[in-house]
C-alpha cells in the first residue's frame, strides 16, 4: 500500500533504437509501497524504460537517453546495473539468471556471500576468507519466509520446477539489505495459477513493508488485483496512468491496443473425415513434461488442442514426435510412419513445430529476421538457395529471403526495423511471431504449435490465433496446438484433449463445460486416452 512518500520520479524519459524512436516523453511518480502494474503491447517500450532505470549497458551503446529520473528525491543516472543495485533497485528479468550447479542458497546470496575469517586471514588478509554457509542459508531461509513460499534451501538449480526458479530469483532480490524498488517483467509468465496466487499475495506483503514495485504482465486480471494504479504504454508513449479502482481488464485491453478488444467466435473450418496424425502409446523422456502412454487420432483440417496443468506432459507429446527428447511408440501422418528420435525425419514428414522454447530451440538471435524466417526451409527444403557450377554448393538467395521475411512481417505485424534487425533485438511477443513465422514457411500439412501465445499481449494474441485459423482454413493445414490457456483452446480447436500424468485423461469438444475439462485437469475425469463421457 502506498505511503504517500515519494520514492521515483520519470520525467521526460525518450529513447531511439537504430533511428526507430521507442519511447517517447514518458513521465510518471511511484511512491513508496505502491505497486504499480506496468502494461502495454509488446514492442511497446515496457522493457526499454526497465533497461535505462536499471542501467542496462545496451542503452549506453546505443546512445544514451534523453530525460530525468530521481530517486528518493536525487538525480539519478546509473551506469550499470550494479550502480541501480547499490541505490536499492532490483530486477527479475523475463529469462532466468540462475546457476544450474548452485543451490537455492547459493543463488541467493550470489555476489553477496557471508564470509568468515581464519587465521590465514591474519598472514594472508582477507582473501583467505571462507564462506560462512551456515549464515548464508539463514539469510536465504529469511528471504523465502519473507516472500511467503516453499522452496529447499538446499536444492539445486538444475533440480528446480521451472516456478520455483522464479521465486529463487524474487528471493535473491528480497535478500538485497537495502532493496527500495522491484521491477518484475512478466514474473507469473511461467507460474502455474496456485503459484501465481502466492505470488501475487507476496508482492502485497512486500509493500506492506514498503518496498515499491513495478508490476509488468499480460495477464491483465494480475494487474487489477494487485497494483495500486496502472500505467499504460502504447506506441512508446504513456496513454493512460490511473488509479486501478474501477478499471476493467476490458478497459487495459482496449488503452493498450488503442481500440475495444472483443472475443472473436470461432469459425472452425470443416475436417475430412480421413485421420491425418495418428498417435499410438507415445512415451517421451522429458524432464518436467514426461509422457508415459498417449494415444490419440488428429483428422484432416483439424485443429487439435492439448491442454493440462503445468508439468503434465502436455509440452512432451510434440517434443517427442519431433525428436527433441527420447521417444517410442508409433506415430504415422498421412499413413506415413514417423521416425522417432529423428527431428531431420520429421521435418521432412511435412510436419513443422514451434516450440514453447523461443530462445533456447525457436530462434537465432544474433542472426537477423530474414535468416530466421528462412533458415528451417533453407535446411529442410533446400528453399532460398541459389545451385552454383550445376549444384555442386549453393548460396543464399537474398532476394527471395527478403520478400519471405517482408511477407511474414507484414502478415503477423512484427514490429521491427526491417528484416535485417537481429532476433535478440525483438520483445518477446515479436521474437514468437518470428518463431510462427519460420514454421509457415515451410508450409506444413501438419504444425504443432506449443504455448503460441506465451508472454504476448492481448492485440498480439488476436493477431496469432487468427492466423492459425487462417491457414487451417485457406490452406487446409492440420495443427495441433499445445496450450495452458484453456479458454485460448476452446475458441480454436475442434477438439480439446486433457493429458494427466503423462496420459490422455479425455477428449472433449470445445462447447463442453468448462468443469468438464476441471475434472480432467484434476484426474477424476472419465477414461484415459480416450472421449471423455
Amino acid at each position: 500500500m502506498s505511503t504517500g512518500t515519494r520514492l521515483l520520479s520519470l520525467r521526460g524519459i525518450s529513447k531511439e533504437f537504430y533511428g526507430n524512436v521507442v519511447l517517447e516523453d514518458i513521465s510518471f511518480d511511484l511512491d513508496r509501497g505502491q505497486i504499480i502494474g506496468l502494461v502495454g503491447e509488446n514492442g511497446a517500450g515496457k522493457t526499454t524504460l526497465m533497461r535505462i532505470l536499471f542501467g542496462m549497458p545496451v542503452i549506453a551503446e546505443t546512445g544514451g537517453f534523453n530525460g530525468t529520473i530521481e530517486l528518493d528525491g536525487q538525480p539519478v543516472a546509473f551506469k550499470t546495473p550494479f550502480d541501480a543495485l547499490d541505490a536499492g533497485i532490483g530486477m527479475v528479468h523475463q529469462e532466468f539468471s540462475l546457476i544450474p550447479g548452485f543451490s537455492t542458497t547459493e543463488n541467493i546470496a550470489l555476489n553477496r556471500e557471508s564470509l568468515k575469517t581464519n587465521f590465514a586471514c591474519d598472514i594472508f588478509g582477507k582473501r583467505m576468507s571462507v564462506l560462512d554457509r551456515v549464515t548464508m542459508r539463514e539469510r536465504a531461509v529469511k528471504a523465502i519466509h519473507t516472500l511467503g513460499v516453499k522452496l529447499d534451501p538446499d536444492m539445486l538449480v538444475s533440480e528446480m520446477p521451472v516456478g520455483h526458479k522464479q521465486f529463487t530469483e524474487i528471493a535473491r532480490e528480497i535478500d538485497r539489505k537495502n532493496v527500495k524498488l522491484l521491477v518484475l517483467d512478466e514474473p507469473t509468465a511461467v507460474l502455474t495459477e496456485t503459484e501465481a496466487e502466492v505470488l501475487l499475495s507476496s508482492m502485497r506483503a512486500l509493500a506492506a513493508q514498503g518496498i515499491s514495485i513495478i508490476f509488468i504482465s499480460h495477464r491483465l486480471h494480475e494487474i487489477t488485483k494487485v497494483a495500486d494504479k496502472i500505467v499504460v504504454l502504447r506506441d512508446g508513449k504513456i496513454v493512460k496512468d490511473v488509479p486501478v479502482a474501477g478499471v476493467s481488464v476490458q478497459d487495459i485491453a482496449a488503452w493498450m491496443v488503442g481500440r475495444d478488444v472483443k472475443t472473436k467466435a470461432a469459425h472452425l473450418s470443416v475436417c475430412k473425415d480421413s485421420v491425418y496424425l495418428n498417435v499410438e502409446h507415445l512415451w517421451v523422456d522429458m524432464p518436467g513434461e514426461t509422457v508415459r502412454d498417449v494415444s490419440f487420432q488428429v483428422m484432416e483440417g483439424e485443429i487439435f488442442g492439448i491442454g493440462g496443468l503445468a508439468g503434465q506432459g502436455k509440452l512432451g507429446i510434440a517434443n517427442g514426435v519431433m525428436g527433441l527428447f527420447p521417444a517410442g511408440g508409433q506415430v504415422t501422418v498421412g499413413g506415413q510412419d514417423v521416425i522417432l528420435n529423428n527431428p531431420h525425419a520429421a521435418l521432412n514428414s511435412d510436419i513443422a513445430f514451434v516450440s514453447e522454447d523461443r530462445r533456447g530451440v525457436g530462434l537465432l538471435l544474433d542472426e537477423s529476421l530474414e535468416w530466421n524466417i528462412a533458415f528451417t526451409a533453407m535446411q529442410a527444403k533446400r528453399q532460398h538457395l541459389i545451385p552454383v557450377l550445376g549444384g555442386l554448393f549453393s548460396v543464399r538467395d537474398e532476394k527471395s529471403m527478403k520478400a519471405l521475411a517482408l511477407e511474414y512481417i507484414e502478415s503477423l505485424e512484427i514490429r521491427c526495423t526491417g528484416p535485417r534487425q537481429r532476433a535478440k533485438e525483438l520483445s518477446g511477443g515479436n521474437q514468437q511471431k518470428i518463431c510462427l513465422a519460420k514454421a509457415f514457411a515451410l508450409k506444413p500439412k501438419l504444425l504443432f504449435v506449443s504455448e503460441p501465445t506465451r508472454g504476448i499481449d492481448v492485440g498480439a494474441k488476436a493477431i496469432v490465433l487468427e492466423t492459425l485459423r487462417a491457414y487451417n482454413r485457406d490452406y487446409g493445414m492440420t495443427i495441433v496446438m499445445i496450450s495452458s490457456e484453456l479458454e485460448e483452446l476452446r475458441s480454436i480447436c475442434h477438439r480439446v484433449a486433457i493429458v494427466d500424468e503423462g496420459k490422455i485423461a479425455g477428449i472433449l469438444p470445445p462447447t463442453a463445460d468448462v468443469a468438464q475439462f476441471g475434472l480432467l485437469m484434476s484426474g477424476l475425469g472419465a477414461g484415459k486416452n480416450g472421449d471423455a463421457a
